[in-house]
């Protein structure tokens, strides 16, 4: 969990890739306190955006969530990680993903096979090769999936103060998140997770994998989105009930999410959902999320209620929230939820 030195749960918020909006939202989220913003990768670079959040703030850690490793090679991602990190003065987390099968070889053209395996090799070619870097050693690395040889001095970037970039995987399955209790700095949690399966699946893997190692959790943070049902008033909930249900819905019908309502003893609901996926029948698919499915996965609550109950949502398990607010909260009452959330006076804004 958070040390004492940082004691309490990190708030973290997203940031557009849209490079024109990166700027102002960083120094936004800086000013209002956030301990992190992050990138995804979805239809914008992941990486080029960070460069501008970096040069815009300067407590504020940046990262990814997620950049896909599998699309690119380690030597790419090294370089990436490094210049961010420099740049940033040690603020980058560099968090990874596989994405499916179907994206890595028909979007991106790359190869993909024993996901795990490749992961755990990725992340100790990145070591490698940024060990090379600082220390100046020869380059020797030779896996099943990569191989990094050439080293000189013309391709060494210029040493840098800060330490190595921390690695965050994202993880489901309990093979990978072992994988990430062996390896990783970090584990990016799926939206489409309830607390009981973090109790009960998710934490309990990580543990098996870092007691195969010796590692402790107090070196390791779990980051996690928590969708929020909130609002003013019954309208605004109601409003924020049925987005939120169309988008666990989407996130229910992907079979590699099943066994996360599987262990709720929804794996009907899979099967259902899945089916009126292939048919566009998406307005449908979200009225079959019925309240209980509702409450497990989203925090629901008012406004006034919402910071304690996104603090039981998180309590032992999560080390950093990144709490998804309905549209229609004004940022303002944002920033206020998430003030009391930390449990200290507001902040002076700018």
């Amino acid at each position: 969990m958070t040390d004492a030195q940082n004691p309490g749960v990190k708030v973290d918020r997203g940031i557009s890739s849209r490079l024109s909006d990166v700027a102002q939202t960083a120094r936004d989220l800086e000013t209002a306190g956030c301990d992190g913003c992050w990138t995804g990768e979805i239809n914008h670079d992941p990486f080029l955006p960070l460069a501008l959040a970096a040069e815009h703030t300067r407590r504020i850690q940046i990262g990814t969530s997620i950049a896909v490793a599998f699309a690119r090679n380690p030597m790419t991602v090294a370089h990436l990680g490094w210049d961010l990190q420099a740049y940033s003065g040690g603020r980058f987390i560099l968090g990874l993903g596989t994405q499916i099968r179907p994206h890595i070889e028909k979007r991106f053209s790359m190869p993909w096979s024993h996901p795990v395996r490749r992961m755990r090799e990725y992340i100790a070619a990145l070591q490698a090769i940024w060990t090379c870097w600082r220390d100046g050693t020869s380059l020797r690395f030779e896996g099943e999936f990569y191989t990094h040889k050439i080293m000189t001095p013309m391709f060494t970037p210029e040493p840098s103060p800060a330490p190595f970039p921390k690695v965050f995987v994202a993880a489901v399955g309990e093979r990978m998140t072992e994988m990430c209790g062996e390896a990783a700095d970090g584990l990016l949690a799926h939206a489409f997770t309830t607390r009981r399966y973090l109790d009960e699946v998710t934490l309990p893997a990580l543990q098996r994998g870092m007691d195969r190692t010796g590692r402790s959790r107090n070196d390791f943070e779990v980051s996690c989105p928590v969708f929020l049902v909130t609002g003013s008033d019954e309208h605004q909930m109601a409003e924020a009930a049925v987005a939120t249900r169309k988008q666990l819905a989407f996130y229910g019908s992907t079979p590699a999410y099943r066994k996360v309502l599987e262990l709720h003893g929804w794996g009907d609901l899979h099967t259902e959902l899945h089916r009126l996926s292939l048919a566009g029948e998406w307005d449908t698919m979200g009225t079959l999320i019925d309240d209980d499915v509702l409450d497990a996965f989203a925090v629901v609550a008012p406004l006034d209620e919402l910071a304690d109950a996104l603090r039981r949502r998180c309590e032992g398990a999560i080390d950093r929230v990144l709490p998804g607010f309905p549209a229609a909260v004004p940022p303002a009452t944002v920033n206020a939820v998430l003030d009391e959330f930390r449990d200290r006076p507001p902040v002076t804004r700018l």
